[in-house]
């Protein structure tokens, strides 16, 4: 009998106004069964200086952000090298290419999308989205940013959080925002 997969995940994140914010809602469900309601999908590294939030399977995204902060010290706190390197060695490596999950990392006025397939994605517009509900939540926080300026990145990924969480049975409301200034 195959085990159901687990199905989870919307993590955004934001860059507005020289101020990035990265969150994610809490869900795990294994079928169509929640398994869990207060997963904590975003991670602070380097002492707060970069976050990293994770979409896919938990222990693989356990895996990368390990193999994550080996880069990030490895090549002096470089959040941009640092990302290359982890997607280079994800897709090259015999165990590494096996993992499934997604990766969104955070830094001062940087984001990334790094996924397995070697891709390390700057996205337009200041804003990267990942998981089940990402669509959702990335529409929402591109319209904030163009109709709302005056909210603030953190503001924008709760929002955006709260209409993905609406709409996507796989998101909920049970949400963790870090921001970095």
């Amino acid at each position: 009998m195959k085990m159901p997969k687990i199905h989870s995940t919307t993590v955004i994140a934001v860059l507005h106004n020289g101020k990035v914010a990265i969150g994610a809602d809490g869900q795990a469900t294994l079928g169509n069964t929640v398994a869990k309601s207060n997963v904590r999908k975003i991670r602070k590294l380097k002492d707060g200086k970069a976050v990293v939030g994770f979409a896919g399977s938990t222990a693989d995204a356990f895996a990368l952000m390990d193999k994550f902060e080996e880069k990030l010290s490895a090549y002096g706190g470089i959040v941009e090298r640092a990302a290359i390197e982890l997607a280079k060695e994800w897709r090259t490596d015999r165990y590494l290419r096996r993992l499934e999950a997604m990766m969104i990392v955070v830094a001062k006025n940087e984001i990334f999308i790094i996924s397995g397939s070697g891709d390390v994605i700057k996205p337009d517009n200041d804003v990267a989205a990942i998981g089940s509900g990402a669509m959702y939540a990335q529409a929402a926080a591109l319209a904030l940013k163009k109709h709302a300026p005056h909210l603030s990145a953190k503001q924008m990924v709760e929002e955006a959080l709260h209409i993905a969480a609406d709409i996507c049975i796989y998101t909920n409301h049970n949400l963790l925002i870090e921001e970095i200034e």
